[in-house]
């Protein structure tokens, strides 16, 4: 009976400790973005339940809006980081710009998933924090990806190399020196040609980025262009790679540090 005592207090402390909101409080928190002011992607949803489904994976917090009012100082501050996923066209007012501002120069993290990069193009400061914006893109096709070496996390579960279907961005100039690429996508490998109106581009060339990070005023910033398909939020490769962007821009990771 004493055995049987000390067991059920060991057991009842256990719970306890399991129980804690120390144990239980998640890793980080994500405010996902997915307001469209433009054009208006059908893989939105099926992006928002990859974040789930990481989210369950990796023990993260995120919380999904449309909502612009969503940024202001205050509320912003409960959380890590932001992904703009699938976003189009001027999604934030002034003062709203102002808090997302804010909250990167606190030395929190932002991530931008495919046609970000097609978003509030008149805010100088966006442009500079995605790093490269989207001029036109060809045909859905499928090409050969490459992963640029590099120790950030967004690329170190991928193979060097492989076979990717989607929808590949002509950008232009980078708007920012700190740019890191980490995935490019051989032009070789695709008709990159393309043509609306008076906009016409044979391709970007030897070297075509399709995925970067950076350190940008005070925080940091992962951007890749694929996403566009809605079959690639369930596929392994693109849940490592989108993963991997949100994680190492978190404050507490060094990959981001100058080599």
């Amino acid at each position: 009976m004493i055995w049987s005592g000390h067991f059920l207090l060991i057991i009842g402390f256990s719970l306890t400790l399991l129980n804690s909101p120390t144990l239980l409080a998640k890793q980080f928190n994500v405010l996902l973005f997915t307001k469209t002011a433009g054009w208006h992607h059908q893989s939105i949803l099926e992006g928002v339940n990859a974040v789930k489904v990481l989210a369950e994976k990796h023990h993260f917090d995120y919380e999904w809006h449309e909502d612009a009012n969503q940024f202001n100082p205050e509320n912003l501050k409960r959380f890590d980081a932001i992904v703009f996923l699938n976003t189009t066209g001027d999604v934030l007012n002034d003062e709203q710009q102002n808090a997302m501002e804010q909250f990167i120069q606190s030395g929190k993290g932002f991530v931008g998933v495919h046609s970000a990069s097609d978003t509030e193009y008149k805010w100088p400061w966006y442009t500079q924090l995605v790093g490269r914006m989207f001029v036109i893109h060809p045909a859905i096709q499928t090409a050969k990806v490459n992963v640029v070496p590099s120790d950030f996390p967004g690329s170190s579960m991928l193979p060097d190399s492989f076979l990717w279907t989607d929808e590949y961005y002509y950008f232009s100039e980078p708007y920012s020196k700190n740019l890191k690429y980490i995935l490019s996508v051989d032009e070789s490998t695709y008709e990159p040609a393309a043509q609306w109106g008076d906009v016409k581009v044979s391709g970007m060339g030897d070297f075509h980025p399709v995925s970067w990070y950076q350190e940008f005023d005070g925080g940091r910033s992962f951007y890749t262009a694929l996403g566009h398909l809605p079959a690639t939020y369930q596929d392994t490769i693109f849940l490592h790679h989108l993963y991997g962007g949100i994680n190492g821009l978190l404050p507490a990771k060094v990959y981001l540090k100058s080599k």
